[in-house]
């Protein structure tokens, strides 16, 4: 195969394309593939390097899976290293490797099943809370669920006395990674949220440190395991405090927003949300959803997948080039940046025929087989796939059962709806929904 160098084919000046990405990188990204094809060479202001975005299933799978070797991780500014340190989702090469085999076994299929009931649970308190007719920013609402599943499940703790105190803080960082790719932007509020996160973290390590007992969660795994496969040591403090630090931040903060957006997208459309209730009340019968349900409850999966691709989390993934490679037939410059948008890509009408509809029945086996693979990433792929993937599925499919089985919410008429892509796909002011009772 012949490689080449891609041409520029953007006209406008590098300081406009900033400018243009800036102000709405989901939109640049978009005109992007869809006026200059499936490899675009550009560049962003005094950026050294070239960047390219790649928006086609190949090219994707070539950089996550068959060459996920020659690219690092890329990160548009530092500070998100900052909050997760060396984690599983900033680490690179064989720091990243021993970490995740350290980690892995805390996501097998017997643990999540552990982790189920303490699912149900939660939601079961949530819906408790509401009252018929109250209105509710259900963005802020599933954080809060999906923060006390982290703390439940993954670190054996109740943290629902740091919960205001840790979402508060995370708020702010996610608020200041936006802000900080100005050059000068302001660091104090940014320090001092991280501080607060880091008071909270360590606190959680050091009480569980006392007793080192295996209370069959994530930080019990990673205080007590050792690298059998490497040098057979066991993670510092700083070690456990990073990855404690990605699970809160990358593992609450993204299954939140799919759940949000689920109960936005299904508010918007009535006939799948009466099917949806339909399954939950025909399969459940009243009583709470278990593990073995969510197989079960095929039509609430789809659903739930069918968020995921048009709110994917994880909106955009960056990559540099470690060394010359090849995509394609064409030649990436060692140092360039490619960027992979699963939020072009899952609304690419190729792959998904009229793709702005939510239509969960996309996901049926048959239809999934019609697709290329890569055509759909959420939680990336490869060496550095999500470990929580299958975590975050099935507490997805048993939180909206356990909430529908009691309730339905209808957007608030006026209640404006933006999305805000920062380290995740928010909604920039809530999703504001009234809530009704089904039974």
């Amino acid at each position: 195969m012949t490689t080449s160098m891609l041409p520029n084919p953007i006209a406008a000046s590098s300081g406009s394309l900033l400018y243009a990405m800036r102000r709405d990188p989901l939109e640049f990204f978009t005109t992007l593939a869809r006026e200059h094809g499936d490899m675009v060479r550009f560049r962003l202001g005094d950026h050294e390097h070239d960047l390219f975005l790649l928006n086609h299933p190949d090219y994707i799978r070539d950089v996550l899976v068959t060459q996920d070797r020659n690219f690092t991780k890329w990160f548009a500014v530092d500070r998100i290293k900052e909050v997760l340190g060396e984690g599983l989702f900033v680490s690179e090469g064989e720091f990243h490797r021993r970490q995740r085999r350290l980690s892995q076994p805390a996501f097998h299929g017997e643990r999540i099943a552990a982790y189920a009931e303490q699912m149900v649970s939660l939601a079961v308190q949530l819906r408790e809370r509401w009252k018929e007719g109250a209105v509710l920013d259900v963005s802020r609402e599933m954080n809060w669920l999906a923060m006390m599943i982290v703390g439940s499940t993954l670190f054996g703790a109740n943290v629902e006395s740091d919960t205001a105190e840790i979402r508060d803080a995370l708020v702010e960082i996610l608020e200041q990674f936006e802000r900080s790719i100005l050059p000068h932007a302001e660091r104090e509020d940014f320090e001092k949220a991280l501080r607060r996160l880091d008071v909270a973290v360590y606190r959680i390590i050091q009480e569980r440190r006392a007793t080192s007992q295996d209370r069959g969660d994530l930080l019990s795994m990673l205080l007590l395991a050792q690298d059998a496969e490497g040098d057979g040591g066991r993670m510092s403090d700083l070690q456990l405090r990073d990855e404690a630090m990605t699970i809160f931040l990358a593992g609450h903060e993204t299954s939140a927003n799919a759940m949000a957006w689920t109960w936005y997208l299904l508010s918007q459309h009535p006939e799948v949300e009466k099917k949806f209730h339909d399954e939950v009340d025909k399969h459940l019968g009243g009583r709470y959803p278990r593990v073995g349900d969510v197989i079960e409850l095929s039509l609430t999966g789809r659903i739930f997948s069918e968020a995921l691709r048009l709110y994917p989390p994880l909106w955009a993934i960056g990559r540099r080039a470690m060394v010359e490679c090849q995509i394609g037939s064409y030649a990436i410059p060692a140092g360039s940046v490619v960027i992979l948008s699963s939020f072009v890509t899952h609304r690419d009408p190729r792959w998904f025929p009229e793709p702005l509809r939510f239509d969960p029945e996309r996901w049926q086996p048959a239809a999934k087989l019609e697709r290329p693979r890569f055509s759909y990433f959420p939680f990336s792929a490869g060496s550095r796939s999500c470990l929580g993937e299958a975590f975050a599925s099935t507490e997805g499919v048993l939180c909206l059962a356990t909430i529908a089985q009691a309730w339905k919410f209808r957007l608030v008429p006026g209640a404006p709806i933006a999305l805000q892509p920062q380290l995740t796909l928010r909604a920039r002011n809530g999703i504001k929904m009234r809530a009704e009772r089904r039974v």
